[in-house]
C-alpha cells in the first residue's frame, strides 16, 4: 500500500519518507517491498532536500484506528495500486513455474485475533480449485515455512520470501483469496483477482477497482474478535458467485 502512496514521486524529483516527520520508520518487511523503488527514501535520508513525508508506518496506518475491540476505518482513504521493482534475476526466477495459472490462497494469518472474520473456509476454496481444474485450468497454492494446510490436488509453488512469491504471482492469470498481502501484491503486479472481503474491511478502503471484491452484502464492522456478523457475511458469498467471477476474468 505504501508503494502506491509513493507512486510517481521520482518523476517529480522527490522521494517519499514513511515515518513520523523526523525519522523514517520501517518495519522488518519494508526493505523486501521497497527494494529498487526509486520513489521511496531509505532510512538515513531524513535530511535530504528531495524528501516528502507521509506519516504511514506500523502503528500509524492512516486507513484505520483502534477503538475498543475493533478497527474504525477511515472511509476517506482509498488504496492506490502499488509497485514492485524486480531485478532481471528475480523476474527469471518468478517465471520458473510458468504462466497463466490460477493462484489460490485458502489460508489466513491465524495468529491474528480477527483471523476468523476473514476466513471463507478451506472447503469452499477446495471446491473452486476442483471446478477450475475440471475446466482445464492450472491451479496452484504457495507453500512456505509457516503456510497452513494446503489444498488437495493442486500444484504447490515453493517460496522462500514474500518478495519471491510476488515475482511468481506476476505471472498468474488470476488470484483468488482473502483480503491481505497477496491481494495488495496482485494489484501491484497487475494480476486480476477475486478477493474475499466479507464483513471485516470495506473494499472502498483497501480494495482495488479492477478486482472483484466480495463482501456478502455486509458493511465492514472491523471487529478484532471472532464475529457472527463477519461469519454470516462470508457464508453469503457462494462458490458459484466466486467461480463465475473467476471465469469472467479468465
Amino acid at each position: 500500500m505504501a508503494t502506491g502512496m509513493a507512486r510517481g514521486a521520482a518523476a517529480r524529483g522527490k522521494r517519499i519518507a514513511f515515518g513520523d516527520m523526523r525519522r523514517i520508520r520501517w518495519d522488518a518487511n519494508s526493505e523486501k517491498i521497497f527494494r529498487g523503488n526509486p520513489n521511496i527514501a531509505w532510512p538515513g535520508a531524513e535530511g535530504r532536500s528531495d524528501i516528502e513525508w507521509i506519516p504511514y508506518y506500523k502503528g500509524h496506518r492512516i486507513y484505520n484506528r483502534q477503538v475498543g475491540d475493533r478497527w474504525e476505518w477511515n472511509l476517506d482513504f482509498h488504496a492506490v495500486p502499488g509497485e514492485m521493482y524486480f531485478s532481471d534475476e528475480e523476474k527469471i526466477a518468478g517465471e520458473r513455474y510458468g504462466k497463466r495459472f490460477v493462484l489460490i490462497e485458502s489460508n489466513i494469518e491465524a495468529y491474528k485475533s480477527c483471523a476468523p472474520n476473514k476466513d471463507w473456509g478451506r472447503r469452499n476454496y477446495q471446491r473452486i480449485a476442483d471446478e477450475l481444474k475440471n475446466k482445464g485450468y492450472r491451479v496452484a497454492q504457495f507453500a512456505y515455512e509457516k503456510s497452513g494446510p494446503l489444498l488437495h490436488n493442486v500444484e504447490t509453488f515453493q517460496t522462500s520470501s514474500f518478495r519471491s512469491a510476488v515475482a511468481i504471482l506476476a505471472n498468474a492469470a488470476l488470484y483468488i483469496g482473502p483480503e491481505g498481502g497477496l491481494h495488495h501484491a496482485a494489484a501491484a503486479v497487475d494480476t486480476p483477482a477475486v478477493v474475499l472481503f466479507g464483513g471485516f474491511i470495506p473494499p472502498s478502503v483497501t480494495g482495488y477497482a479492477p478486482h472483484a471484491n466480495l463482501t456478502g452484502g455486509a458493511e465492514a464492522c472491523g471487529s478484532l474478535k471472532p464475529c457472527e456478523h463477519c461469519l454470516q457475511a462470508m457464508q453469503r458469498i457462494t462458490c458459484d458467485e466466486v467461480l463465475d467471477l473467476a471465469l469472467e476474468r479468465l
